[in-house]
């Protein structure tokens, strides 16, 4: 039951953050002077709407989207005497850019919102490198015992002889800076004779060269099955940090920070889009699906839902806040019918324009909307395609989290 209650508050969430992102093109709009027609919460048949003004509000029987009707946002619209002026196409560029940047940065406030209260609640996640940090200095054990585990041992501990205190930040190994745990583990495990650790301590970073041991240990790499080989070893003990702790001081400086790694990580993730068509439709045929896939509306909704019910509600928010900044960042696209592309029509006016007054010529009508549309069409199709996609394998080949 809680998992059906998870799932129904995760979308209940998404169709309140694409709301959200529908007020900020609204409330822009109407602070500029442009008549907003309709804001409505949903699609297909009206079941509720009340008029406020000269705007109409509602809701809708299909709870998926919504929608804000701005008078006059391409110059093909029928407009109404009182429309002719205040259509959104004859603004100033200004004007326009604000009311169609004004919906994607909702869902940016809203993910800094979120941000700020997974901080408070729960810690926020360290993306990019983790840090690594030495837990003990110990003996290294030449061999293992029958369960694949090192065996007792004494003696000097290599990393310690060298210098390696506990509590130290092991920032690099031979020059090649640790994204985590297993990546310093791996480097430290295919090298020989000795290797230059660099630490941090007190913030202040040293080279500490450490002699490395042949020792049979077991291991499994790039799927193969776990099995003992000859690797090195330093003397060691590891641990991770995942997550940094904030209070009511500390956490704005922690939200801005993360709100800047986040955004360059949601940027990478749309360049990288195209490259995760070949891995879902793997995922589709019978393949592995790869954890870092993308995911549908349904997908991220049971994952939402599978977080609620085992009470992983850092999970919930984390994955919403980061599908806000997704969903911000997406509509930035410079491609119809996202704002991104209506945004770049406007700025092609403007320059456009401004070349002609130039050259002594007058300004040059609005773009044509209807020569665009195949271009519109292609993105629609590929964009639907796409989101089919994702939907089939969160069917048929869900990510498991759990």
């Amino acid at each position: 039951m809680s998992l059906v209650l998870g799932v129904a508050l995760f979308a209940l969430a998404l169709l309140v953050s694409i709301a959200w992102h529908e007020l900020g093109h609204m409330w822009a709009a109407q602070a500029t002077g442009m008549k907003v027609r309709r804001y409505f919460v949903g699609f297909g048949p009206t079941v509720w709407s009340t008029r406020r003004g000269e705007t109409e509000y509602g809701i809708k029987a299909l709870p998926l989207g919504g929608f804000c009707d701005i008078a006059g946002m391409t110059p093909h619209e029928e407009l109404t005497d009182d429309e002719l002026e205040r259509a959104m196409y004859r603004q100033p560029t200004w004007k326009r850019l604000v009311v169609l940047f004004a919906g994607p940065m909702q869902n940016f406030i809203l993910g800094f919102v979120l941000i700020v209260v997974l901080a408070l609640g729960w810690g926020l996640p360290i993306l990019g490198n983790k840090p690594v940090f030495a837990s003990s200095t110990e003996c290294v054990a030449l061999t293992t015992d029958a369960k694949g585990l090192p065996v007792p041992c004494s003696g000097p501990a290599p990393s310690a002889a060298a210098g390696v205190k506990v509590g130290d930040q092991l920032i690099a190994v031979d020059g090649h800076t640790v994204s985590d745990r297993a990546d310093l583990i791996q480097r430290v495990q295919e090298s020989t004779g000795s290797v230059v650790l660099t630490v941090e301590r007190d913030g202040v970073r040293q080279d500490l060269t450490v002699p490395v041991t042949r020792v049979q240990r077991m291991v499994q790499r790039d799927g193969e099955a776990p099995h003992s080989a000859e690797v090195g070893a330093i003397g060691i003990g590891l641990s991770t940090e995942y997550t940094r702790q904030y209070d009511a001081l500390s956490v704005w400086g922690g939200a801005v920070g993360f709100t800047g790694d986040l955004l360059n990580e949601t940027f990478k993730a749309l360049l990288s889009l195209p490259s995760k068509v070949t891995g879902l439709w793997h995922a589709v045929t019978g393949g592995e699906r790869a954890a870092d896939s993308p995911v549908s509306v349904v997908g991220a909704s049971v994952l939402g839902g599978e977080a609620v019910e085992r009470g992983y509600w850092d999970m919930f928010f984390g994955l919403l806040l980061s599908i806000n900044f997704f969903l911000g960042a997406f509509n930035l696209v410079p491609l119809l019918p996202l704002d991104g592309g209506h945004m770049a029509i406007a700025v092609f006016e403007k320059f456009r324009n401004m070349i002609r007054r130039w050259r002594g010529k007058i300004a040059a009508g609005p773009v044509d909307y209807y020569k665009l549309l195949p271009i519109t069409y292609a993105v629609v199709i590929v964009m639907g395609g796409f989101m089919l996609l994702t939907l089939t394998a969160d069917i048929v080949n869900p990510i498991k989290v759990f």
